[in-house]
């Protein structure tokens, strides 16, 4: 009987330790309903919020669209606007049907602008149809090791079935920030037309690399049901640092105050 408590404790330990986490979860977020930094060198968590809770992430879903796009396209391909694409809610770069775009344009529009029309088009491009590309998003997910999400969109758009935590999210963001073409487009704050003969001018909306001198990628993310959501990757001491902060309607500066609380401890 003594062995078989034993066991169980054991197991009980490492149930509730399958992540290390350095932070004294003082609520330095009260803003913020679900909140991480992470340490993406060691995988240390050094703050965290709800981090584990299952909700709606908006689209910062477009970190794994890039990433699934990245790794599973030609970047110079051609794509045409659907009409579908052309015609979806929400936030948009403006792309016409009929137009002729290459992927590496539309990830750009993707990241820069929040282009849910660039998220359909490479949808439509990769997997044939959001349905589609939307379980190539999962099983991709399911490979890098981000166990409770699921991907109904390549948008993010609220719907039932379409979910993630803020750790999933910094851990996707980790492992994106590997890229080099995903650090350009996600960290870079403007691209001229004429760099790779593109069709438009893109400036990317991410206030938060203007406001943090070291930030090096991220994406922005809003939706009525998931509120406003914002991934960031921060470079600090020879490794990124990633900021999640999701249904949080002063991102900008919650962001800003978990940097500056964690920060110190990445030596």
């Amino acid at each position: 009987m003594k062995r078989i408590i034993c066991i169980l404790l054991i197991l009980n330990f490492f149930s509730f330790n399958k992540y290390t986490v350095y932070a004294n979860n003082k609520d330095i977020t009260p803003n913020a309903h679900f909140s991480i930094a992470y340490d993406s060198k060691t995988g240390e968590i050094l703050y965290e919020k709800n981090a584990f809770r299952c909700v709606p992430m908006a689209s910062t879903t477009k970190i794994l669209t890039a990433l699934v796009a990245i790794n599973y396209g030609n970047l110079d391909d051609q794509v045409t606007i659907s009409k579908s694409a052309s015609s979806i809610r929400g936030s948009t770069v403006g792309y016409k049907a009929g137009e002729k775009i290459t992927l590496k344009e539309l990830l750009f529009g993707l990241m820069y602008k929040s282009g849910n029309d660039a998220a359909i088009a490479i949808a439509e491009h990769l997997g044939g149809n959001v349905e589609n590309f939307s379980i190539m998003m999962t099983d991709f997910a399911r490979i890098i090791g981000l166990v409770d999400s699921n991907f109904q969109s390549p948008h993010g758009l609220d719907s039932q079935m379409h979910y993630s935590t803020a750790y999933d999210l910094a851990l996707l963001m980790s492992k994106a920030m590997n890229n080099e073409f995903f650090r350009e487009i996600s960290g870079t704050k403007e691209i001229k037309k004429d760099k790779y003969g593109f069709t438009r001018d893109y400036n990317n909306i991410n206030k938060i690399l203007w406001r943090i001198n070291n930030a090096n990628g991220g994406k922005t993310g809003y939706t009525g049901q998931a509120g406003k959501c914002l991934v960031t990757s921060i470079n600090h001491n020879e490794r990124n640092l990633i900021i999640v902060v999701l249904n949080c309607p002063n991102r900008w500066e919650a962001t800003e105050k978990v940097y500056e609380y964690v920060k110190d401890r990445c030596k």
